[in-house]
């Protein structure tokens, strides 16, 4: 006998069997592309001990480490600069001055539609900037402006009765914004911060094609060595779970800033007081 719920109808014996089958079905289809996929890269003698011989040498390993530490370099100054700018830009368009407004609006839209590779190789052939410094404007002035739509959706997601109260009190705009819509926003916005921080980490990676000597670029050089047979897939193999391992790092990181906002003093409830009788107005009588 199937138990009806207000939601959905539990599923009875014939339809778990099915959906057991359905699972099974589906663990072997995944398992067997797992394999085939396997097969072919020994097939094609991608585990052969030469192609793997590379990371044993010490050279190697440190232009690997070094790699990650300019990736992890030019990832630190765009996210701050990023945010930075995403908190400038979006305050523009939240000003009351029409003109502030627009101009943030046009800096916004323009550099979200600007292909971020465009960026970098302007500012690196045009202006004739460092690798470095041309990687981080790129990504801060593309991630900046991604930045500045979240900040500025995460503030009008906030009820308006907040800003309506905060004004009664009479709180000035920025008041409104530092003390009461900004604290509130935040954890709205969170998620897509860290989203859009992991963008900026993977988007690291385009430093090796104007020369910059991050992660990427180090993999590059093993995989194009004749001497190894192009250790291509290896490299591969190698660079990926440090990429994925990075971003996983960044979001338990914002999991543990939002865990740690729920647990604060500031959200937390606080015991309050039972009333108690107060002084009567005057003309009142108490009533008993």
């Amino acid at each position: 006998m199937t138990v009806t719920t207000a939601l959905y109808d539990v599923p009875g014996p014939q339809t778990r069997r099915r959906h057991r089958l359905y699972g099974v079905a589906a663990t072997v289809v995944i398992l067997a592309i797992i394999a085939w996929a396997v097969f072919l890269l020994i097939d094609t003698g991608q585990f052969s001990a030469r192609k793997w011989t590379p990371f044993a040498y010490q050279g190697i390993q440190e232009l690997l480490l070094e790699g990650l530490l300019n990736t992890l370099k030019a990832f630190a100054i765009a996210a701050v600069l990023s945010l930075v700018l995403g908190a400038v830009l979006a305050a523009g368009r939240l000003s009351d001055h029409a003109p502030v407004r627009w101009v943030s609006t046009l800096l916004v839209e323009f550099f979200r539609a600007m292909p971020v590779l465009v960026m970098i190789f302007f500012i690196y052939v045009a202006l004739r900037a460092e690798p470095l410094y041309a990687l981080v404007a790129g990504l801060t002035l593309y991630n900046g402006s991604v930045l500045a739509e979240v900040f500025r959706a995460g503030v009008h997601s906030v009820d308006r009765g907040q800003r309506e109260a905060a004004y009664a009190l009479g709180m000035r705009k920025t008041q409104v914004m530092t003390h009461v819509l900004v604290p509130q926003a935040v954890r709205a916005m969170l998620p897509t911060i860290i989203s859009q921080l992991v963008v900026a980490l993977k988007d690291t990676s385009l430093g090796f094609l104007i020369t910059y000597e991050e992660f990427l670029h180090a993999g590059k050089l093993i995989a194009s060595n004749l001497d190894y047979d192009l250790p291509f897939i290896p490299v591969v193999l190698i660079i990926s779970p440090v990429y994925i391992g990075m971003c996983m790092v960044l979001s338990w990181c914002a999991y543990r800033v939002a865990k740690r906002q729920r647990k604060s003093l500031k959200t937390e409830a606080v015991d309050v007081n039972a009333p108690e009788p107060g002084t009567l107005l005057p003309g009142a009588r108490q009533q008993r």
